[in-house]
């Protein structure tokens, strides 16, 4: 395959990939990393690089529908960012040191816990008390159910309120870390973070983790570009297929079905962490 023919043939696989990942709130980069490692056979930390650039890309793309929609919680955003950027930055410093068979595997079982927990709690408890939360109540973070734009109510979204906001905020740590050690969107801890710990409903976790994922991508995206992992060529084509599928993910989040959105998400991660597990152990 001729150079041009291989950047064409990644954008276009980024097309569908910037969908899922927005849909999801993966961020792209969960499944750029395995489609340039695997497919294209382009270095561990190379497909890294482009991947965090992708993550960006992606999230400015969707986020902007997602809050005027109002399925992203603005405030829980900003709240647990400051936990994710930081880890993000740490996680992006050590990468460096670390094989690319670690990286692999490392990428393989965050993928895989998240699935198993996400399958254990697959089931919705609209019924359950939840707990008071005095750093919920203090910062506002409970949400409407409603549009911020037109005030209407959002599909499948009833009003929640949000718990366990220290817990969230130590697990953002954890998932910023992943996200600057292996360039993707980390969106495989937060989603399972804001939808278990914290008890949101699927689509405000998946829409507020695509949010949060272009902000940590871009604070772990410097330390990348300074180490020389980023090729301009191929980053360029990875974002370019990303922005055009993440416009699409953020149409189809309002109209697929609650349920529907929690299957996929669940057999994306198992199928892609048994991938990554299978390179990294080889």
């Amino acid at each position: 395959m001729s150079p041009l023919a291989e950047i064409v043939a990644i954008t276009a696989v980024c097309v569908v990939s910037g969908c899922l990942g927005s849909l999801l709130g993966l961020g792209g980069g969960t499944f750029v990393v395995p489609i340039l490692t695997l497919a294209f056979g382009l270095d561990m930390r190379l497909a890294i690089g482009a991947s965090v650039i992708s993550v960006v890309a992606g999230s400015a793309a969707a986020s902007p529908r997602y809050l005027d929609e109002g399925f992203a919680n603005l405030r829980i955003a900003v709240t647990l960012e400051v936990a994710t950027v930081s880890g993000a930055v740490a996680g992006a410093l050590l990468a460096g040191y670390l094989s690319a068979r670690a990286l692999y595997t490392i990428f393989g079982i965050m993928l895989a816990f998240s699935a198993v927990q996400m399958l254990r709690n697959r089931r919705e408890r609209a019924s359950t008390v939840v707990p008071d939360d005095r750093i919920a109540d203090a910062l506002s973070l409970h949400g409407t159910g409603t549009g911020t734009a037109a005030g209407t109510a959002v599909r499948d979204v009833r009003p929640y309120r949000v718990t366990r906001t220290a817990t969230g905020l130590t697990m953002m740590t954890a998932a910023g870390a992943v996200s600057g050690l292996l360039g993707i969107g980390s969106g495989a801890m937060k989603v399972p973070a804001m939808d278990l710990a914290m008890r949101l409903p699927i689509k405000v976790s998946t829409a507020t983790s695509n949010l949060m994922i272009g902000v940590t991508g871009a604070a772990s995206a410097v330390v990348y570009l300074q180490r020389g992992d980023v090729v301009p060529a191929l980053a360029g084509a990875v974002a370019l297929g990303t922005v055009a599928g993440a416009h699409l993910g953020s149409r189809l989040l309002a109209v697929v079905p609650e349920g529907a959105l929690r299957a996929i998400f669940l057999v994306v991660l198992l199928v892609v962490s048994v991938q990554m597990l299978l390179r990294g152990l080889a």
